[in-house]
């Protein structure tokens, strides 16, 4: 999906030296055992819900340095990366569930692709738009956009990455802004509310702005 390149504080590279991704996570998650390893063993569902989420984290924080080469380029923009980022977490932590397709397609049948604005309206439920609703985000949840041009309306997603220990480090959305060629980027949840342009802040006084959504599978 192509969408326009947004320039602002978000847009900037990885995070510097000493908030490298890994950095992102819990002290604990970072020395966990390897996916393998754990996908091999039986676990609670509280459990493979954290380590879904802290996979979700490493894989999406990842292609802001370089491209997995299993992340096809056609499959490269904003929802492809909510897609390779889950798929993959899944096929570390819960590989049964991908006998199934996680996505739903329009009609709301199982689909291994959806586009940004069906993957918000048929696999992923709304949070809210307030406040409170920011602060309840949690690792793979999204921020939903729709842009209106005049070839149409655009969708834009971007993924939250946030730590569970929340003193450790704040809160960041990951994207990918759409543009053939274009780098995944990085930057601070809170920075987008309050330092970007009216039409990318994830606040109620943006129309442009959605909400915030999580996949249905993870809503319990």
């Amino acid at each position: 999906m192509r969408v326009l390149m947004l320039t602002l504080l978000l847009n900037a590279a990885p995070p510097p030296s000493g908030t490298a991704p890994v950095s992102a996570l819990s002290s604990v998650e970072a020395r966990a055992r390897p996916a393998a390893s754990i996908a091999a063993e039986p676990v609670a569902p509280e459990t493979r819900a954290r380590l879904l989420r802290r996979e979700v984290a490493q894989v999406a924080l990842a292609q802001v340095k370089a491209f997995d080469a299993a992340w096809q380029p056609a499959q490269r923009d904003c929802a492809g990366l909510i897609r390779y980022a889950y798929r993959t977490a899944y096929r570390r932590v819960a590989a049964e569930r991908l006998a199934s397709p996680l996505w739903r397609d329009a009609r709301g049948g199982p689909s291994d692709f959806a586009d940004a604005e069906t993957l918000i309206s048929r696999s992923f439920a709304p949070l809210g738009r307030g406040e409170d609703a920011r602060e309840q985000l949690r690792t793979g949840d999204v921020v939903a956009f729709r842009q209106e041009h005049d070839a149409g309306p655009v969708f834009h997603l971007m993924l939250v990455v946030r730590p569970e220990d929340r003193a450790h480090a704040p809160a960041r959305v990951v994207y990918h802004p759409g543009e053939a060629g274009a780098r995944v980027r990085t930057g601070v949840l809170d920075s987008l509310a309050t330092e970007a342009p009216l039409e990318w802040r994830p606040v109620p006084a943006n129309a442009a702005f959605l909400g915030f959504f999580r996949f249905k599978e993870w809503m319990s």
